[in-house]
């Protein structure tokens, strides 16, 4: 029997190694990473925007961002292949294609000033390319709201309790936004939202059994209802009155659970339950439809790599390093450090045992065919306050296991219910941080899009497009959310979230093509791009042929399949893009021709 101390130690050295090995050859040698050579964030200076940061600061607002909902779920929902090929995929994913990912990416960004990817794809590979890019930009955001949003719908369903602290985390937000902006006091901001926060959780079995507890026992059509609207209201308030403090709240909520996390698996060290692999690694799983591979990788996507990473990385991070060789710890490091949370997902996942973690993860018709006998859920669900069966999304499987770790401390073993209901509102509220972000994101996609039909919807000041496009985002993602379960929709998500890691990865190999001493150390992006181009068109075409546009099947949903599709087609051109822009660098370099070096 493996036990979880092993892991996490196994893992912390493997990632610690790679770092000082792989990711110093990475930055200094691949991409020659430059002291000397002015950064965007000094060259265009601006206070705002273009603002110099010390590397630390960076890298905690950098982890902060690209460690959402995805190393959370995505390895509790792998779990059902057993504990072998999740580990595997998180350590070699992340090193050899997460953290080369996030790191040229930040890297090509700030080439080019701190563009967005589809800028950067524009100058790289052509004008085709980059609106290839920026469209599937936009498909994807939309496609990743709607699975994060899943997570949330069945972690509040039927859960009063966690439904409460969740929605009071908007008010506390609001008041801390305001309460900084007309006093400048956020030290006195920060204490005041972090107690009341803890207040909420605290009073949350009294409200549970109050009337009032009644109303906010909801249904999944209400939850799924309700979450696109609130993007909408939440888009619309300036981001220092919501976003921004509930963002900032909420790192203090993530440093604090997985630092107890850790504390807890080393202290406790509980044993793996779950097999190597399990019987379900051929397919036909209850939780994942398909087979071990390609859905691994579609699965468990950002503790690995993720494309979502590319929206960070040639966003808001690229403007504020202040020196080339800042991108080691910030690119590459905070991806390894987003490794060792999914790492941590999958312990508390796998020291469940296997019956309680189908139990939750599955249907109750879809468990009762598996011939399994739950062990510990009646006793967690009395301890809880709560029915935990047939509870999927991977959301609440992740706060019982954690739970059950936490509880197995001495003195704490009556506190589940409060232990499991604080982790519900961590994961719920990184999550709604992400879809306010990212319903923005996808308004201002949009906008640029649609400007190019009516020039006045480029104004981002003006309020009829602002708003228009804003309904619209919520109406496209709350669609997806209202037409799929966790099975199809997460597909959706890790299909589209491993086609932007790819495109990403093009664009890493045509930069350092461009510039490396060495056009063999291109390889360190074909490599990864190779294995993720080849799980994610075979990930698409099987969820399309047996799920998507199978009638039988009750992920059944042409729309979904539809826009699988229409994602495949814009990866192959912006892949045709690249080959043909690699030949002609290649023959270039071959012949001694000059190559235009980009600079800043």
């Amino acid at each position: 029997m493996q036990h979880a101390l092993t892991f996490v130690i196994a893992t912390l050295c493997i990632l610690v190694i790679c770092y000082r090995l792989y990711g110093v050859f990475f930055v200094k040698k691949v991409l020659k990473a430059d002291d000397s050579e002015v950064t965007p964030s000094h060259l265009l200076e601006d206070g705002k925007d273009y603002v110099p940061t010390k590397k630390w600061v960076n890298f905690g607002s950098h982890f902060a961002a690209i460690a959402a909902a995805g190393p959370l779920v995505g390895p509790v929902l792998a779990a059902q292949y057993g504990y072998l090929p999740s580990m595997l995929w998180l350590l070699i994913g992340c090193v050899i294609g997460g953290a080369v990912h996030d790191t040229v990416v930040l890297f090509a960004s700030m080439k080019h000033h701190g563009k967005s990817l589809s800028e950067v794809a524009k100058a790289e590979l052509g004008p085709v390319a980059g609106w290839c890019t920026g469209l599937a930009m936009l498909f994807i955001i939309t496609i990743t709201m709607a699975g994060l949003s899943m997570v949330v719908v069945h972690a509040l369903e039927r859960n009063p309790w966690g439904t409460f602290a969740v929605f009071m985390t908007i008010p506390v937000a609001i008041g801390v936004g305001l309460w900084e902006r007309f006093t400048g006091n956020m030290r006195g901001a920060t204490w005041v939202g972090i107690i009341t926060i803890m207040a909420c959780v605290l009073i949350g079995p009294y409200i549970q059994e109050s009337a009032f507890g009644e109303w906010l026992s909801l249904r999944t059509s209400t939850v799924s209802m309700a979450l696109p609207i609130y993007a909408f209201f939440a888009t619309a308030l300036p981001v220092w009155m919501l976003l921004t403090p509930r963002g900032y709240l909420s790192s203090f909520m993530k440093i604090g659970v997985f630092g107890a996390l850790v504390v807890g698996v080393i202290f406790i060290n509980p044993e793996i339950q779950f097999p190597a692999v399990t019987e379900f690694i051929h397919g036909n799983g209850p939780v994942l439809a398909g087979p071990v591979w390609p859905f691994i990788s579609i699965t468990i996507a950002c503790g690995a790599i993720s494309g979502f990473h590319a929206f960070i990385g040639s966003g808001t991070t690229p403007k504020q390093i202040d020196k080339w060789s800042d991108i080691l710890p910030v690119g590459f490091g905070a991806m390894l450090a987003e490794c060792v949370v999914g790492v941590m997902a999958l312990i508390a996942a796998t020291s469940l045992y296997p019956a309680d973690y189908f139990a939750i993860n599955s249907a109750p018709e879809v468990f009762a065919t598996l011939g399994m006998d739950v062990v510990h859920l009646p006793t967690l669900s009395q301890e809880i306050g709560l029915d935990l069966y047939g509870r999927t999304g991977g959301a609440v499987t992740l706060a019982v296991g954690m739970a059950d770790i936490f509880t197995r401390i001495p003195w704490f073993s009556q506190l589940a219910s409060y232990f499991f209901q604080f982790v519900v509102m961590f994961e719920a509220v990184f999550i709604l941080t992400a879809v306010d972000s990212g319903t923005r994101v996808a308004r201002y996609l949009l906008q640029d899009f649609l400007g190019d039909i009516w020039a006045p919807l480029k104004r981002l000041d003006w309020l009829p497009g602002s708003v228009g496009c804003s309904i619209v985002a919520c109406l496209l993602w709350g669609y997806l959310l209202n037409s799929g379960d966790i099975n199809s929709v997460w597909a959706l998500f890790g299909v589209s979230n491993q086609l932007m890691a790819s495109i990403g990865l093009m664009i890493g190999a045509t930069i350092i093509l461009r510039l490396s001493e060495k056009r063999w150390y291109m390889l360190t992006c074909l490599i990864p791009l190779a294995y993720l181009y080849v799980t994610v068109n075979y990930a698409a075409y099987w969820m399309v042929k047996n799920v998507y546009f199978n009638s039988a099947a009750k992920g059944f949903n042409i729309f979904n399949g539809t826009i699988s599709i229409v994602m495949v087609i814009l990866g192959v051109v912006i892949m045709i893009s690249s080959i043909m822009q690699w030949l002609k660098l290649w023959r270039a370099r071959s012949a001694n021709n000059p190559v235009e070096v980009l600079s800043n």
